[in-house]
């Protein structure tokens, strides 16, 4: 098969099973600027669906790195009110956003952690509604990816950059399904297993998760009726999409004071623009109380320092080994990938949608609840094919969840 028909048939799967798009409904895209013709293909099914209005908004790295090096420090300390009401206000009117990720991760390598933080901050700050309507998925949004020469030299560093992309985009294609004859039945099915996992978890109802693995002995409590997702989720309206492409995952949110003990990360976080490598979380009563790390010491300092809720859990999530992305024996140092290959956790926010009721609750009911609520959601990953969870049950009896990094269900 072609590039340019795969390119094709992934840009249907991203508008017909990622975003799921609705006759009348819009789409806002946040996209790389060297990647025009398939954000077009995007349009055009888009399009071809019954959308309304497909807005772009174009991403240009450099220049932001030009920004990092350059602005003055001010620059960093404020978010435009205009677009982050715009956004708000697309969202509110049932709008989708489909973000496709393409930086490299070592774009702001260099740069002052304190300005790196200021900028997140500050966004943060400016689209803490917006990011509210995303956590609950009052919205429908989705992430996939494609190459940017910095990202597949990373990845591929033995060979020339024209290569490099090359081998990066089948990784991709391979990841998201699109490779098989059919992707958006593929995906179908691989959803359909997704929600089976979570359905064993949630009738269970586990009191906590015990990790083991080399560097790792953590326990993570749950809060009484968590929910597992994970594949497909429903938006405010009820209509399915998939909130990342690719996607092995389910995942829940802990209970904020919960976690006791260490974890050891299992492959490279990259963090606005910076590698985090080989660190240590330390917790006490769900709390980060001590931190190291190879690489990228005073970035993962800058990310727990973002606000109170940033050294707090807001979600487990449980991914086998025996994965595509996994197997695949690449390192992508790409969140949406790497995480994809391994358990992992976030520290930030909690998502309502993993608490019966949550979404009718407010602010301070799943605070009581045990969910945290913070400006950052940062999944790192801790899992490999040594580690072993158990679940706990309410009455203390200890059941198998991961053997060897895989299902032991």
């Amino acid at each position: 098969m072609s590039f340019l028909n795969l390119l094709e048939k992934y840009a249907e799967l991203a508008i017909k099973t990622a975003v799921n798009i609705q006759p009348g409904q819009s789409l806002w895209i946040n996209a790389p600027i060297h990647t025009p013709e398939f954000v077009r293909m995007i349009t055009e099914h888009a399009y071809k669906v019954g959308a309304k209005l497909v807005h772009i908004e174009w991403q240009d790295e450099i220049s932001t790195q030009i920004k990092y090096h350059l602005a003055p420090d001010e620059a960093f300390e404020e978010y435009p009110l205009w677009r982050a009401q715009a956004v708000q206000q697309f969202a509110e009117n049932g709008g989708a956003f489909l973000f496709i990720e393409s930086s490299n991760p070592e774009l702001l390598k260099g740069v002052d952690p304190q300005r790196v933080a200021a900028n997140s901050k500050a966004a943060g700050t400016a689209l803490a509604k917006w990011r509210e309507y995303m956590s609950a998925n009052k919205m429908t949004w989705s992430i996939i990816g494609v190459p940017s020469t910095g990202w597949a030299k990373l990845v591929f560093p033995e060979l020339d950059e024209d290569a490099a992309v090359q081998a990066l985009w089948e990784a991709i294609f391979k990841a998201s399904r699109v490779d098989q004859d059919h992707p958006v039945q593929a995906w179908q099915e691989h959803n359909a297993t997704l929600h089976d996992k979570r359905a064993y978890l949630n009738s269970k109802q586990y009191k906590k998760l015990h990790y083991r693995a080399p560097g790792t002995d953590l326990t993570v409590e749950l809060p009484a009726n968590h929910i597992w997702s994970g594949g497909t989720a429903v938006n405010e309206a009820k209509n399915l999409f998939n909130p990342n492409v690719p996607t092995e995952e389910v995942f829940t949110s802990p209970h904020r004071e919960g976690t006791h003990g260490v974890v050891r990360s299992s492959k490279p976080l990259s963090y606005q623009g910076n590698l985090i490598e080989n660190f240590s979380l330390t917790f006490e009563d769900g709390k980060v109380i001590d931190f190291e790390a190879e690489k990228g010491y005073e970035s993962l300092k800058a990310m727990l320092g973002m606000d109170e809720a940033a050294r707090y859990l807001g979600e487990a999530a449980l991914v086998p080994h025996h994965s595509p992305i996994s197997e695949s024996n690449l390192i992508f140092f790409n969140t949406l990938y790497d995480e994809n290959a391994s358990n992992h956790l976030a520290l930030g926010s909690a998502f309502p949608t993993c608490l019966e009721g949550g979404l009718s609750m407010s602010r301070e009911e799943l605070d009581q609840a045990g969910l945290n609520h913070s400006i950052i959601h940062v999944d790192f990953m801790i899992g490999s094919a040594e580690m072993d969870i158990d679940g706990i049950t309410q009455d203390g009896q200890i059941e198998p969840v991961f053997r060897n990094g895989n299902w032991a269900f």
